[in-house]
């Protein structure tokens, strides 16, 4: 009988653990935006998502904090699977990082490189980075895709 930890959840443990924390208190902070604050949000992510302009601010602001709420949860719940939250943090990085290309003065002109203003959402990047690790290591898991046992997994 094999009594040892599967140690795919150990790896993924600091990325999950760390990207979620940041993630969850990024959403608990949204919670209290005032109108001025989430119409700003709002504008920017119009660029990237043009039909978030069809929500009032308050709404917007909500909805952000609620799907940041969500998704930092959820990168903390070791139930969710991890090809699961390696799909919502690479879809809500991919949303960031979009509108950082599309906003105007975030961006060096003809560059990807960030301005001083672009350089809060240029750091999104690394989410994606860990989104990605993390959907490739569910895709690459032994115990995703196949029923046999290794020797090293067994207790005989």
């Amino acid at each position: 009988m094999n009594l040892k930890p599967r140690t795919a959840h150990l790896r993924r443990l600091p990325l999950r653990a760390v990207t979620g924390a940041f993630i969850l208190n990024s959403g608990i902070g949204k919670l209290s935006l005032d109108a001025d604050s989430a119409a700003g949000m709002q504008g920017m992510a119009a660029n990237a998502l043009p039909p978030v302009t069809k929500f009032s601010p308050g709404t917007f602001g909500k909805l952000l904090a609620g799907t940041e709420i969500a998704l930092g949860a959820a990168l903390l719940t070791p139930l969710v699977p991890t090809a699961v939250v390696g799909a919502g943090l690479v879809a809500f990085s991919s949303g960031l990082l979009t509108m950082y290309a599309r906003t105007p003065g975030m961006h060096e002109p003809g560059s990807p490189r960030p301005t001083q203003q672009g350089t809060a959402i240029a750091k999104d990047s690394w989410m994606l980075g860990i989104g990605t690790a993390l959907l490739i290591d569910a895709a690459t898991d032994r115990g995703c895709c196949s029923r046999g046992t290794d020797a090293a997994d067994t207790d005989e």
